[in-house]
């Protein structure tokens, strides 16, 4: 019983000290081929459902979709491919893009906003949950199928079940995740390289597995993506009947990245013991208007100004309050002589 007690205690021991390790190389590794760069940024937009009045939180109308898609050329913006955002990805961009990604795969999708997507070639990804595929509302394997042959689309994994994944334990979220992946392995021949978390929630425990069976992954945060963002942490404009208007979607494909060097959070899955969470960004050396920057967030469940500090080139955030279950967030831009500059994070909490 004793050496039973001893050899969990070591196994314990050793699986945090391994856990520790790879934590510290990702962040060493990321760091030392972090530079400014003044990347003209990719701006990645996130759909859902088309043509459905009855949900507006994720519902976008065809007509105001297709007047977006107006703006995007009268700004004389082109629609990245994601094989090439992927491939090209520690390039900094001289000419600002625009990516396409539509969440959960409802048929919505496939009846109403597919042929024009089809018909103008726009590039995107489709992130597909395994289990709902062929349920009510949504899309079979067959029409999934039928749209992955163009070499336009992009097909990308959303989990298997679209829970909150943070309500599962680590076996759990594990066995989730390779679940969807034989799935997509057996209907479509592989597994996706793109990975986007379910609302946006995921623990730094989670991020690491999944940075091991995909290429890359988004949140549900408002950003720029540059060449120095976390590839397994990119942020996406959601747009839908309350936030797509036209005014402030063009706004959006606008905005340039806020760069950064790095972000100091333990976690950005907040639990009881770390709310709020301690914060501070790392900029670059040679990057102007530092102490300009203003922060928005909502801890207390209300949107307010953020108290900010600043010492050389690094900002620190004192929260006013303790964030809220379930999801926290902080939004920071400034002004240059190029115009907006943008990013923000989303925290998940623990109730």
């Amino acid at each position: 019983m004793i050496f039973k007690k001893t050899f969990s205690l070591a196994a314990s021991i050793t699986k945090f000290m391994i856990l520790f390790i790879i934590i510290s190389k990702s962040y060493a590794d990321e760091n030392t081929k972090k530079f400014y760069s003044n990347d003209a940024g990719i701006v990645s937009i996130m759909y859902h459902r088309f043509n459905e009045n009855e949900y507006p939180s994720t519902n976008i109308q065809m007509d105001i979709f297709e007047e977006q898609i107006e703006i995007i050329r009268n700004n004389n913006l082109d629609f990245v491919n994601p094989s090439e955002f992927l491939r090209n990805f520690h390039e900094p961009k001289k000419e600002k893009k625009i990516l396409i990604t539509i969440d959960d795969g409802f048929s919505s999708f496939y009846e109403n906003a597919w042929p024009y997507f089809k018909k103008n070639k726009i590039p995107f990804i489709l992130f597909i949950s395994t289990e709902p595929v062929g349920s009510k509302g949504y899309m079979t394997w067959e029409q999934i199928r039928d749209i992955e042959k163009e070499d336009f689309v992009f097909i990308g994994n959303h989990s298997h079940s679209h829970q909150y994944l943070l309500n599962l334990d680590h076996e759990g979220f594990i066995e989730d995740i390779e679940k969807s992946i034989k799935i997509f392995q057996k209907k479509i021949g592989y597994n996706p390289k793109y990975f986007s978390y379910p609302f946006g929630e995921y623990s730094l425990e989670q991020k690491l597995f999944i940075k091991e069976y995909f290429k890359i992954a988004f949140g549900q945060h408002s950003g720029v993506i540059d060449v120095n963002k976390d590839k397994f942490e990119l942020p996406r404009f959601p747009i839908n009947e309350e936030y797509g208007n036209l005014e402030r979607f063009n706004f959006i494909t606008k905005l340039k990245p806020l760069e950064y060097k790095q972000i100091y959070l333990e976690d950005s899955y907040i639990l009881p013991s770390n709310n709020p969470p301690k914060l501070s960004i790392e900029f670059f050396h040679d990057q102007k208007n530092i102490s300009d920057i203003n922060c928005f967030s909502n801890e207390g469940n209300k949107w307010d100004k953020t108290k900010l500090n600043f010492e050389n080139n690094r900002m620190f955030i004192k929260f006013r309050d303790k964030f809220t279950f379930r999801r926290g967030r902080i939004n920071c831009s400034v002004k240059d002589e190029e115009g907006w500059r943008w990013f923000g994070l989303q925290f998940s909490v623990k109730n």
